[in-house]
């Protein structure tokens, strides 16, 4: 695993997002639809058949998903397609899901592998292409609880083909944050006890885990989903963040800058990754971390490889879409980068068990209290049709406010 650039987030899609183009190459298209729901009849949609090779693919990727051994040379499996399918591969990789969100938004890429907050903006915006997943060899091996959800596909129609996730836990330095914590309430009701050491992820989407944790500690404000959330919700989260800033050491994004900070003590409890806290607990000169799914649950991540509406090279972008969720390719993936797979079938590779057991690839109980990253948008992703819901640039303006404040 060599994972050097970290995720930055904030979804979308909607019958009304308003999300700026963010000085892209072409002006957004304005979305038409109704907001992504769990889909539960896949309509058939994509190309019928996959053709010739066209020699070539452009690959948009995370650090660590498209691997061609040129980072670490036991770690290839862009070589490999590309033998298998005649498609010389170009990866560039991105660090935020903003960032992948415009590039993909260019055109210059056949597939993306977009967090949930990427890639219903470019499914709104018109840049990704409907997939038929009847020409995909492994995607009735993918576990069900990532297929067809509202982070990648609309109205019964898919845009992603799922690839991998995980959960944003609650990290403490257990020599010093006593006792043990069980509550997200460590990092905002009781910030105070560890003022100056407390982290948290940089990103507007973070205002769902203060959302989520007012949603099980408030009933009154009547929070169903984090990312749905009307004016007087909204207010509350930000006030919580405010009060919460007051204690914030750093905040991170990088998440070799969190390993690091936890590694010299000057952060001591926060949210992170799980991927995270197995380097800091392998490294002997750290101090004693734990990390834990907090009582009120958490919010999670869960990626999937996209292609765009105009894709120059169609046909390798199926057979990559083939390639990249082959069971060994993707224990592969999962060990090199730190998640759960979407192909449960990479569990029984070797040392997959083991793997999977860690990331918690087929826990469903586990899974069940988790809030996957959607895009918050004007129209109420909850149901509430009479009410406004906070758009994501509100959740962005937002959170540049919490930061300077």
């Amino acid at each position: 695993m060599n994972r050097h650039t970290a995720r930055t987030v904030a979804s979308g899609l909607a019958l009304i997002v308003t999300v700026a183009a963010c000085g892209s190459s072409k002006p957004a298209a304005k979305p038409g639809g109704n907001p992504g729901g769990d889909s539960t009849t896949t309509k058939a949609s994509g190309p019928t058949t996959i053709g010739k090779s066209e020699g070539s693919l452009s690959v948009l990727a995370w650090p660590g998903y498209a691997e061609n051994g040129s980072t670490d040379k036991a770690s290839n499996w862009v070589g490999p397609f590309e033998t298998a399918s005649g498609c010389k591969t170009t990866v560039k990789t991105f660090g935020t899901s903003d960032e992948a969100y415009q590039m993909f938004h260019s055109g210059d890429y056949d597939v993306v592998s977009a967090s949930g907050d990427s890639s219903l903006r470019s499914i709104a915006n018109g840049d990704a292409t409907a997939i038929n997943t009847k020409l995909l060899t492994n995607y009735n091996d993918l576990w069900v609880n990532l297929r067809e959800k509202r982070w990648n596909s609309v109205n019964g129609t898919v845009y992603g083909v799922p690839h991998g996730w995980g959960a944003n836990l609650l990290m403490y330095n257990a020599d010093v944050v006593k006792p043990a914590p069980t509550s997200w309430g460590a990092v905002f009701a009781d910030g105070i006890s560890n003022h100056g050491k407390v982290t948290a992820y940089d990103s507007a989407i973070y205002i769902a885990d203060a959302a989520l944790y007012l949603s099980k500690t408030k009933p009154d404000l009547k929070i169903t989903d984090p990312y749905a959330l009307d004016d007087t919700q909204f207010n509350a989260a930000v006030a919580l963040l405010k009060e919460q800033k007051k204690h914030i050491g750093e905040y991170w994004s990088d998440y070799t800058k969190e390993q690091s900070a936890f590694t010299k003590g000057s952060t001591v409890i926060g949210t992170t990754w799980q991927v995270i806290t197995n380097l800091v607990q392998a490294d002997k000169a750290s101090p004693k971390v734990e990390a834990i799914l907090p009582k009120e649950g958490s919010t999670a991540w869960s990626d999937s490889w996209m292609v765009h509406a105009k894709a120059k090279h169609p046909n390798c972008a199926y057979l990559w879409l083939n390639w990249i969720t082959k069971p060994d390719i993707q224990f592969q993936v999962a060990s090199y980068f730190g998640e759960a797979p979407a192909n449960l079938k990479a569990c029984d590779e070797k040392g997959g068990k083991e793997h999977c057991a860690t990331f918690h690839a087929s826990d469903t109980a586990y899974y069940d209290q988790l809030r996957f990253w959607t895009t918050p948008t004007a129209k109420c992703l909850d149901g509430r049709a009479d009410i406004k819901c906070k758009s994501y640039d509100e959740w962005v303006s937002a959170w540049d406010g919490i930061k300077g404040s």
